[in-house]
This record gives structure tokens, C-alpha cells and sequence, in this order.
């Protein structure tokens, strides 16, 4: 068996990007630092425990397989979907937003 890999999804580079530039923007460039790390403790955390993450919003919103992680002591969520040799990061959004809405919007788009 081959070991599963990260592969996020362009939306999700540029989701990073965005809450980066938003730390940056307020002066924060040590939560900026702080993010990046998490983020990638996250993704190393999912990597052994796939399963790990919540399925509320796949229950919710009817997309089977879809669970999210929270990103340490910030209010970030990593979406994503595991699957046989990867897990797909389909997003990183704010906690605080309409994460049903945003979700339900890139499927209608992606459909």
C-alpha cells in the first residue's frame, strides 16, 4: 500500500493565501508564521489519522465523505475528503463564516 499524500485544491492554496494576507494586512505576521505551522502539523496529523476529522458538514450538506479539521488555537477549518491514496483539501475557511453556504456555492459551481 502506497502512503496517502496531501493534494489541496487550487481554492485551497488560494483560501491560505487569503487568511495569510489578512494576518499580514492587521500587523500579525507572527499569527501569520504561527498559521503556516499549524496548518502543516494538520496536514501531518491527517496523514495518520485520516479519519480523524468531524462529518457534520457532510451529513448536513449531503456530501458523503467530507470532514473538517480545526487548525490548532486558530478559528480556521481544513475541509477535505480522504480517499485511497490521498487526502484532497477541498478548503480552509474561516470558522466563523457560512461554511454550509460557502460549501453548498463550490459544489454548485464545481457542477
Amino acid at each position: 500500500m502506497t502512503a496517502r499524500q496531501i493534494t489541496p485544491r487550487a481554492r485551497t492554496s488560494r483560501d491560505i493565501d487569503e487568511a495569510i494576507d489578512a494576518y499580514l494586512d492587521a500587523g500579525a505576521s507572527e499569527a501569520a508564521r504561527e498559521l503556516v505551522d499549524e496548518l502543516q502539523a494538520a496536514y501531518a496529523l491527517l496523514l495518520d489519522h485520516p479519519h480523524i476529522g468531524s462529518p457534520r458538514y457532510a451529513h448536513e450538506l449531503n456530501m458523503p465523505g467530507l470532514r473538517h479539521w480545526k487548525i490548532g488555537r486558530y478559528p480556521w477549518l481544513v475541509f477535505y475528503i480522504v480517499g485511497v491514496d490521498r487526502i484532497e483539501i477541498l478548503r480552509l475557511l474561516d470558522a466563523r463564516r457560512d461554511i454550509p453556504g460557502t460549501l453548498v456555492d463550490d459544489a454548485d459551481r464545481s457542477g
